[in-house]
């Protein structure tokens, strides 16, 4: 049921972003009196799930979910249907078009993904406001993993800025110091700033822990005694511990580094019960260097903020969060083609994001949609759906906006000629493209790695 409803989603989220962008090139084009041969969602190649012609354009449902397109009379697109540029071009053909009508239909899918995730973002400010973990309630500063150390950080360090710009939540900072120039941090009462470290982003990348790589230090206080192992060990609910092996371990990061050297022994334990100290000299560590406890989070309430914006607040709020997505997005090529991380070994396909995709667990264990979640991660699509979009590569809205400005600058088409060939070159590139992250999806499958 859970596989269901994030598949659901997945497709429900991708035929809105893909009906919306494609009416984005078909109104202009309508409205420049330019024939729309076909409108489709998901691809058709050689064979359609259902059809219908109204007047001079067929709608339709492919059967491969990957996107959509809209033919328009006398352009090269991905279909490589050049039959019709043989003959002279006709008046209501793409090709006949001035140059500025050209560039407007062109624009329009990627300016409706824009404006729709802006919409969105704002709905959401406004409707559903935003809590998040803030950086400056950090009174005993960050807990990092080993890979957070390889990065420059230290157990806690409080985080200042990124790129000179002030770090205020730990869900974006986690994100933007991957793809920062440097860092600054109060450190033992001083500013210390430093460059990220290539060797640590590549192990947040390739583990997969984006988000945990840091997190709110908090006292190691019992909550509950998770494995029998740890119920007949001597600790209590309630215990805070306060070092192990000798070593001080008053907050729950700085335990990790320590039962992960002594995995499958024992261990001496000091902890504070009811006010006094005692010593536990023999409690076991796991294989996996776990001591069998749960920790109590109660603190992380103290670091959450709950921010709520009226309608004339919600639309500048949803243009700036529009904006830092379609940073993000920019910023992520630069991981991705990064010789040392290789980020490209971990990209993620359809089924990696169908995986990923947001759900609800009730009590009864029935599962049902986040909507919150499930907008806010139309946004973010929509605005990479933009990005993507945008990228000068022939076979893509970005290749032909290239074409059409060099047209308007030149004064002169570029020759028919060239443009067959670079789109076919472009098609080439994105088969490549989707191969790599397909690839990617099946490999991590095979070996388990998702």
């Amino acid at each position: 049921m859970e596989l269901a409803i994030k598949i659901f989603q997945f497709i429900l989220s991708i035929s809105i972003l893909v009906i919306l962008h494609e009416l984005g090139h078909f109104l202009p084009a309508k409205y420049f009196k330019t024939k729309v041969e076909k409108f489709y969602l998901f691809f058709d190649p050689w064979f359609s799930v259902a059809k219908k012609k109204i007047g001079e354009t067929e709608y339709g449902i492919g059967w491969l979910p990957f996107g959509g397109y809209v033919k328009i009379a006398g352009m090269v697109d991905e279909s490589m249907d050049t039959e019709q540029l043989k003959q002279p071009a006709q008046p209501w053909e793409f090709r006949a078009k001035p140059a500025w009508q050209r560039l407007i239909i062109m624009m329009g899918g990627v300016t409706v993904n824009f404006f729709l995730a802006w919409i969105i973002y704002s709905c959401l400010s406004l409707f559903n406001g935003e809590q998040y973990i803030d950086l400056n309630k950090f009174q005993n500063g960050i807990g990092i993993s080993e890979a957070g150390k390889k990065m420059g950080f230290q157990s806690g360090d409080k985080i200042v800025s990124i790129d000179g710009k002030p770090a205020e939540r730990l869900e974006n900072a986690s994100i933007n110091i991957l793809f920062s120039n440097n860092v600054t941090v109060l450190r033992d009462g001083k500013e210390v700033s430093f460059k990220v470290k290539d060797e640590g982003i590549a192990d947040v990348i390739r583990q997969r822990e984006a988000k945990l790589y840091i997190t709110p230090r908090i006292p190691m206080v019992i909550d509950s005694l998770v494995t029998p192992s740890a119920k007949t060990s001597g600790l209590a609910v309630g215990d805070r511990v306060i070092s192990i092996n000798g070593q001080k371990t008053a907050f729950f990061d700085e335990a990790g580094t320590i039962l992960s050297q002594n995995k499958g022994k024992t261990t001496v334990v000091e902890v504070e019960r009811n006010g006094t100290m005692q010593t536990l000299a023999s409690v076991p560590v796991d294989k996996n260097g776990k001591l069998g406890v749960a920790v109590d989070q109660k603190g992380m309430a103290k670091v959450v903020t709950n921010k709520h914006y009226s309608f004339g607040e919600s639309i500048p709020r949803g243009l700036e969060r529009t904006i830092e997505a379609l940073t993000m997005q920019v910023k992520q090529f630069k991981i991705m083609f990064n010789s040392k991380i290789q980020g490209y070994k971990n990209v993620g396909g359809p089924i990696a994001i169908v995986k990923n995709m947001p759900v609800d667990q009730s009590a009864d264990g029935s599962f049902s949609i986040n909507w919150p979640a499930f907008w806010s991660f139309t946004a973010m699509f929509s605005i990479w759906l933009a990005f993507l979009n945008l990228i000068p590569i022939p076979g893509l809205d970005g290749g032909h906006v290239i074409f059409t400005l060099y047209e308007m600058i030149v004064g002169k088409p570029v020759p028919q000629k060239v443009l067959e060939n670079a789109q076919m070159v472009g098609v080439i590139f994105l088969l490549g493209l989707m191969l790599l992250i397909f690839g990617s999806d099946i490999f991590k499958i095979i070996t388990n790695k998702f």
